[in-house]
């Protein structure tokens, strides 16, 4: 069958208990029947405004209640998702706008300032909706929490179609963000795949509501990450479409006490991270109050996008020994790469991925990588996968390749096939580095760096280099109270990698290495290193 998430939505919010949870915010708490109300009342203003099947709504926001009810909508009245980048400056959120052809935009009044700032340029956009608690809005714009109130809450009524989608804009590592099209039916299908490896599952749309008019309501997930990253946004979208209820957290920015305060409170049961850049900080809040929350409803956290050491993956299970941790391998093109489980049963080496059944590694000619052969390769998803790339052909013709007849999902990442089938994941090929003609994958050299007392977080990357072509180059955010030796930093690496992965130069970072959602700037990280060398 076809999937659709907004007939999902109607059918379930039919036989869900009306008090149910759907969305948790701090002190606000929205049943499903609420959410579906709010949720009909909101996508039938959009039609009302103009907006058409296929239309774009961008949605520029943090993590809230509002984001979630929007998606909703949006799936029901047959309107596409745009993710807007809130960290982003506002000729980039410009850019999204624009490259996205955005009918409508709701966002939060927090960037009112710079909506205003790029509302005369904004000319394709017909509807502005503000996110704001004490019901005002700029003078263009509407209030969100007005509309959603207005009317009597009705399904929509429509026939949707199996070519509706929505986009997750990602920004990678080079280049100009770009728009990933996802169907439903496709991004639905890609997640069951994962759930079937876990166990029976309901096959169809009715099957699903008795599945869910027996259970009742579904499992309490938090997105620690945010909705406008990958990792969030698909963690909430699965929970939605099992019935569930999606938790997000009050802080802009990550607090670990925060976190655990609001799992222990509301017993979430599953957690949606991004790697260290998120469980460092987790694990140091459990160390600083061991058995002050009570975690006894937390049956899993799931990571992707970047890596989660083994070390950190077992200071979590000091404190949570019934949980499982999973380390998602996927990339917004691609659900389902493969995937890494660790318990307190077990340890599993960093970056060491079982690969996923759709999955095949091909070396640069689109040739099969043997496994055990220590030879490099592309790793390759089979459907289902994303249409393309929004308005980019050439973008869409290197990522989305056909290969002996079957179309992959290529984005990049490299890595080598160990004999047993499993692979090590060696990174992105965007970064990669050239050093006097050997290929060095920075995140292999990262994890080193980390294991170093001294080092709280890390990123490598390669500057201009007169001998080397690219000198490999540390950069490294300090452990509190840790000196920085730099010579005792290139030992330890060289003491795990050969020699000519071993950085020429590490820095101290003056500059953030990652963005809120986790993900590694190298981009920002490259210019710092540049200007601290004195390099062009």
């Amino acid at each position: 069958m076809a999937w659709n998430f907004g007939d999902i939505l109607d059918s379930i919010s039919a036989v869900l208990p009306q008090d149910a949870p759907a969305l948790i915010h701090g002190d606000r708490v929205i049943t499903w029947a609420e959410t579906t109300r709010r949720s009909n009342n909101l996508g039938r203003a959009l039609i009302a405004r103009g907006a058409r099947p296929g239309d774009k709504v961008a949605f520029y926001m943090r993590n809230r209640p509002e984001y979630v009810e929007t998606m909703a909508a949006c799936f029901k009245s047959r309107l596409v998702h745009v993710n807007i980048n809130y960290r982003y400056k506002a000729d980039e959120v410009f850019y999204i706008f624009n490259d996205s052809d955005a009918q409508t935009v709701v966002y939060g009044s927090e960037f009112r300032d710079i909506i205003v700032e790029l509302k005369d340029r904004l000319t394709k956009v017909a509807t502005f909706i503000e996110v704001n608690e004490d019901g005002s809005a700029a003078p263009f714009a509407e209030n969100y929490e007005k509309i959603v109130t207005s009317g009597d809450g009705a399904p929509l009524g429509i026939e949707r179609s199996i070519e509706d989608m929505l986009f997750i804009y990602t920004g990678g590592t080079t280049g100009m963000p770009k728009g990933v099209m996802w169907r439903h039916d496709d991004m639905r299908e890609a997640q069951l795949t994962t759930l079937r490896a876990l166990g029976p599952i309901p096959e169809t749309l009715p099957a699903l509501v008795e599945f869910i008019k027996t259970s009742g309501s579904g499992p309490k997930a938090m997105p620690a990450c945010p909705l406008m990253h990958g990792t969030g946004l698909i963690t909430a979208i699965g929970n939605m479409m099992s019935g569930g209820c999606i938790v997000t957290l009050e802080s802009p920015t990550l607090d670990a006490h925060e976190l655990w305060s609001v799992v222990s409170r509301h017993g979430v049961n599953s957690l949606a991270i991004v790697g260290d850049a998120f469980a460092r900080p987790m694990l140091a809040a459990l160390d600083e109050a061991p058995g002050k929350y009570n975690l006894a409803s937390v049956v899993s956290i799931v990571s992707s996008g970047v890596m989660w050491s083994t070390e950190v993956k077992s200071g979590l299970l000091r404190h949570l020994p019934n949980v499982i941790l999973m380390d998602s391998f996927g990339a917004s093109e691609g659900l389902g790469f493969g995937s890494s489980i660790m318990t307190s049963a077990g340890e599993v080496k960093t970056a060491r991925f079982q690969i996923g059944g759709r999955c095949r590694v091909f070396d640069e000619s689109d040739q099969p990588v043997e496994p055990g052969s220590g030879k490099p390769g592309i790793i390759a998803l089979g459907g289902p996968i994303p249409v393309g790339y929004y308005k980019d052909p050439e973008k869409t013709a290197k990522t989305f390749k056909t290969i002996a007849g079957a179309r992959y999902s290529i984005p990049g990442d490299w890595c080598v096939v160990e004999k047993d089938g499993s692979l090590t994941l060696l990174g992105r090929g965007s970064v990669c580095i050239n050093t006097a003609g050997e290929k060095v994958y920075p995140e292999e050299i990262e994890e080193i760096l980390k294991t170093h007392p001294a080092v709280e977080d890390a990123l490598v990357v390669g500057v201009p280099d007169q001998k080397w072509g690219q000198a490999v180059t540390g950069i490294v955010m300090l452990a509190s109270g840790a000196k920085f030796d730099e010579e005792d930093l290139r030992k330890h690496v060289r003491s795990h990698l050969a020699g000519y992965k071993t950085p020429k130069r590490i820095l101290v970072g003056a500059v953030p290495l990652r963005a809120p959602n986790g993900k590694a700037d190298y981009k920002g990280v490259t210019d710092f290193a540049k200007r601290e060398l004195g390099v062009a």
